[in-house]
Formats: structure tokens, C-alpha cells, sequence
């Protein structure tokens, strides 16, 4: 794919752009005014009455059989939101309205058209330089080999003709940068320029102020109390579960499942699914690209129950190999396991293939999402997965909470993981009987607020856009690649043609820590490693890369600079 960013002549005429976005706006219920009976029905603080205050609101008295009150009932209207408002009247109360009326700035997330208009206002062109023009062009988007849909992000002649509100401003990186507080830090006497993506994302300020937000205003247990702050953590522990499903487009809430992270995820359904329904003599598939995380526990659990596991292999590009996968198939074939992006080469994998395959042989599949969550869009539906997995620190939340989505049935007829108290509708010391799905696999106290985090993370990449996002990234990696390879002595590892934002690389004659140091002297952060995926590494002949990584936030400036950098080593 290439754009000339210098031809002006496809781009729609300013005054069009803020007629379109003022409609968007104007048709959106953000700024729609509430009825005027909007609020008869909010029921008053019950906290001290031995009633949970959310089970109240949603129109259900505690049920002692079933004490949660998070999980979904038949008397809830889903329209409405935690605190029993819909979510387009949120944070309008006068300030003269009862303070049981009032709402918490959280308990609806807050609105981004005030800031959208605010760079709206602002706009005189596209700026070419730095900034790659976005998002006004009729581009076309690049194929992520199950991503083949018109992308409804571009603003096309055709449907601006038609009058079309599914309008988003053009990407201003600069915009975007100015909410991640740490990339205005310091190193070394240098500006942080940040391309260890793939290891960790940086959090923007709107994901740090709402936890901090829920330790001063919501810090609970949740669940069970009848009190009012475990009614509001619950309400937003729930509602940042609502928002993984709708991100992931799983069909229920009950199919999102909090644990720590994608390494804790794939160990859970390993330890349960895995224990629970192979037996000696199946045979489980994994790819040549994956993660430890998505090989060692299925080592542990073949070496356990005398399983046996094939690997996917890949071509000298990094690309996996249909044709040798579809040799590997059979009537032994339980489960296929594998990632959707590769951490170490950036490969994107035809992952709907993949498992449209596994599932023609009867096999089970989980697509480990650690590093594709972040750059494009994912729709477990359409993917149809039994299981995927991701971390929250690689979508720009907090660390030490991740994601498990699994197909409910599947869910409800695995036994748990572990045990406690949350999981469990019933125990004596003869018998326990366990909730159904998600509730039995989140035993004991989770990490409610880094799941709250996360729910704000994902408010944040939806508001931007995940097609827009995959697109300037993609953009970023077809300017890097070429001046890359211009280093000398440079040798790219993973040159796939369906690629993620991830440029590993080797030079002649130096150490990868050593080139991670140099660059650190810049104030550039990348990895250098092995990656916690040594098997793919050695199939490329070596132990270790370097590898910057790049997310939304980072400017063609900052790969110039790196750029630079390493042919100044030559020098």
C-alpha cells in the first residue's frame, strides 16, 4: 500500500468535515437532554438496611440463594445504567438537584465529543511533516487477512455524499500524546521516546485518574455488602466487564473473565479445560511463533497426562505455513493453540483460518490475543474462538489484570480452577456447588480496581478507534521499515507481509544489550532479548533482537531518531 502524503487533492474540504462532525454530534446521545421524569425512579441510599444498594436498583431484593449482585438478572433493564440513569444523562444534574441524584463522574463514563469539537475547532488542514495525514484520504486499509470489511473509518466520497455521521477527525498524534503524561519524561537528559510497546503501552492520564478515582470514591469488596461503596465498586467492577464484551463483541458478559493477565488465562484452561478433557495419547497444536506462556503450560499438562504436541512451522519470512498446519490435523487433535501477532516478529496470523480449520478436525482452539488487542480490531465472534486471551497492560491499562473470553456452554461445563469464597453458591463440608461462568473462575478478591483501569483503557482505544489505529500504525511501520534497512549491517527478523507494528532486527558486529544501551543513552526504550519466545528466535539463527515496537502514540520524529541512531554506530 502507498500513499503519496503529499497530494491534497482527495482531501475533503474543511468546511464539510466540521458540518459532518456537528451533525455526529448533534444526533449523538451524549448531548441529548433526559426527559423530565428521567429521574422519579432512582431509588434512595439503602446502605445500613441489609439490602445490597445495586441489587436494589436493578429491581431485585437480595436473593439469599444467589447473594451477587453484579451478575445479570431478568429484572434489569439494560438500558439503564449503575446508577439507574441512561447513560446520556450523565453528569447533567444541576448542581441545586438531591445529592442521591447527583452522579459520580465515573458512574458514566465521561463523554470525549467536548474535546473531539475542541481539535474540530482548531483544524485549518492536514499537517504534513511529522504527522502522517489520517484518516480524511480514501485510503485503503490494510488487509489483517481476517480483516477484509470496508473500514467504516475512513471518510469516503461516497458516503460523505450520503451524508454519512459515522465521522472521525482526522488522527492528531500530537493530540493523542498530550494524554500520556510519561512520554514528557526524561532519560538521560533526553525526551522518553517509547518503542517497547510490545512489552508494555504506556497509560494515557483518563486510565491513572480513574483508579486513582475508585481508591478515593469506590474502594471496596464487592459483591455482597449491603453498603453503598461496595454497591458503587461493584457497579463499576461489572460495568468494566460489560465493556471487555462489547470491545471483544463476545455475545454475554459471562463470557469475559477477569484473571491477571494473558499468561494467567492460557494456565487457566490448561489447569481446568485441559486437566478436565485430554487424556493420554491426544495431541495439542501450537505454532512456531508463540510466547512461552502459550507453549510451557502445555508442556506441563503433556508431560502430566502423555500428551503430545505438534508445532505449526513458519517460512523464512515468519509467516505460518497453511498447508504443513493442515498436515498436522487429525482425529488426535484436541486443542489448537496459538497467537494471533507474533511478540517477537510482528507476524500477523490467518487466525480465522486457523481456526475454521482446528474446528473442522474437532479440536478446541484458543488464540492467544496478547499482542493484537492493541493494534486492530478483534470480534471473538466472528473469529470464533473457544478461548481468547489478553493482557491489560498491552492495551494501554494497568498491569496485573487481564482477560479470559470463553464460549459460555464451554465455560459452564469446565470445573474451576481454584477455589474460595465468590465462586461458589453453596458449601458444606459434604459438598460445594459452584456458580456458573464467570463467577467460578474468580475466586477470592480480584484486582478490582486494575479491572476498572482496564474499562477505562478500552473507553480510551474505542474512542480513538481501532481501525483508525491500526491504520496509523500501519502507516508508521511502512515508513520505518524501508530507512531500517538502509542501517548498515542490519538484518530485519521477520519480514512477513501481513506485519503488526514490531521491527526486530540484528546489526553485524555488536551485541543486541549493547545497542539497547546506546539507544537508552538517547532517551529510546526498546527490548533486547530473546522475548520470552527463544523457538522462534533460533529458527531464524539467533538468540536474541533488538526490538523497537510502535503503538499510536509514536511520530515518524521518533523513527528518525532511532534511525539515526544506529547509523551513527557505524560511524
Amino acid at each position: 500500500m502507498s500513499t503519496n502524503i503529499n497530494d491534497h487533492s482527495n482531501l475533503p474540504d474543511i468546511q464539510e468535515l466540521e458540518r459532518l462532525a456537528n451533525e455526529f454530534f448533534k444526533n449523538s446521545d451524549g448531548f441529548s437532554s433526559p426527559p423530565e421524569n428521567a429521574f422519579d425512579a432512582q431509588p434512595k441510599s439503602v446502605g445500613g438496611s441489609g439490602i445490597s444498594p445495586s441489587a436494589i436498583e436493578q429491581g431485585n431484593a437480595v436473593d439469599l440463594q444467589n447473594p451477587q449482585t453484579g451478575f445479570a438478572d431478568a429484572n434489569l433493564d439494560p438500558s439503564r445504567s449503575s446508577s439507574g440513569l441512561d447513560g446520556a444523562y450523565a453528569g447533567k444534574l444541576s448542581p441545586e438537584a438531591p445529592k442521591n441524584l447527583q452522579q459520580l463522574p465515573y458512574q458514566d463514563e465521561q463523554p470525549y465529543e467536548l474535546e473531539l469539537r475542541e481539535v474540530l475547532k482548531h483544524l485549518s488542514g492536514i499537517n504534513i511533516g511529522a504527522q502522517i495525514p489520517f484518516g480524511a484520504a480514501p485510503i485503503e486499509k490494510p488487509s489483517f487477512y481476517f480483516l477484509n470489511e470496508p473500514s467504516p473509518f475512513i471518510l469516503r466520497p461516497d458516503n460523505r455524499a450520503a451524508g454519512a455521521t459515522g465521522f472521525i477527525p482526522p488522527f492528531d498524534v500530537n493530540t493523542v500524546r498530550n494524554d500520556f503524561p510519561i512520554l514528557q519524561e526524561q532519560v538521560n537528559g533526553r525526551q522518553l521516546v517509547w518503542l517497547d510497546n510490545a512489552a508494555t503501552t504506556q497509560k494515557p492520564k483518563q486510565v491513572i485518574d480513574r483508579i486513582s478515582y475508585f481508591y478515593e470514591h469506590e474502594n471496596s469488596n464487592i459483591h455482597r455488602a449491603a453498603h453503598e461503596l461496595a454497591a458503587r465498586a461493584t457497579d463499576a467492577y461489572e460495568g468494566a466487564r460489560k465493556k471487555v464484551k462489547e470491545f471483544l463483541n463476545a455475545a454475554s458478559t459471562n463470557e469475559i473473565i477477569f484473571v491477571r493477565g494473558a499468561t494467567e488465562a492460557i494456565n487457566l484452561v490448561a489447569k481446568s479445560w485441559g486437566e478436565q478433557f485430554l487424556h493420554a495419547g491426544d495431541e495439542i497444536i501450537v505454532s512456531h511463533l508463540e510466547h512461552h506462556a502459550n507453549i510451557v503450560p502445555w508442556q506441563q499438562l503433556a508431560s502430566k497426562k502423555g500428551l503430545k504436541i505438534k508445532v505449526i512451522p513458519v517460512d523464512d519470512d515468519g509467516q505460518i505455513i497453511i498447508d504443513e498446519y493442515v498436515k498436522l490435523l487429525g482425529p488426535k487433535t484436541k486443542l489448537v493453540s496459538f497467537t494471533q501477532v507474533s511478540n517477537a516478529l510482528g507476524t500477523v496470523t490467518p487466525a480465522a483460518q486457523i481456526v475454521q480449520l482446528a474446528h473442522g478436525a474437532g479440536a478446541k482452539v484458543l488464540v492467544d490475543g496478547a499482542q493484537s488487542v492493541s493494534h486492530m480490531p478483534v470480534d471473538v465472534r466472528a473469529l470464533d474462538a473457544d478461548w481468547f486471551v489478553f493482557s491489560g497492560h498491552k492495551v494501554f491499562g494497568p498491569t496485573g489484570i487481564g482477560v479470559l473470553y470463553g464460549k459460555e456452554d464451554l465455560l459452564n461445563e469446565t470445573q474451576p480452577w481454584q477455589g474460595g469464597g465468590n465462586m461458589i453458591v453453596d458449601v458444606t463440608f459434604e459438598h460445594t456447588q459452584y456458580h456458573k461462568a464467570p463467577g467460578r473462575f474468580e475466586a477470592g478478591t480480584g484486582n478490582i480496581a486494575d479491572a476498572v483501569g482496564l474499562g477505562a483503557a478500552i473507553d480510551y482505544v474505542t474512542k480513538l478507534g481501532m481501525g483508525a489505529i491500526a491504520i496509523y500504525e500501519h502507516y508508521l511501520l511502512d515508513y520505518a521499515t524501508p530507512l531500517l534497512k538502509e542501517v548498515k549491517g542490519l538484518r530485519l527478523i521477520g519480514t512477513a507481509a501481513e506485519k503488526a507494528s514490531v521491527l526486530s532486527f540484528v546489526i553485524d558486529g555488536y551485541k543486541t544489550e549493547e545497542i539497547g544501551s546506546i539507544l537508552n543513552k538517547e532517551g529510546i526504550a526498546v527490548r533486547s532479548g530473546h522475548h520470552c519466545a527463544q523457538p522462534i528466535l533460533r529458527r531464524f539463527g539467533v538468540e536474541a533482537t533488538v526490538r523497537p515496537s510502535l503503538a499510536f502514540y509514536n511520530t515518524c520524529a521518533e523513527i528518525d531518531l532511532l534511525v539515526n541512531t544506529l547509523h551513527g554506530l557505524k560511524r
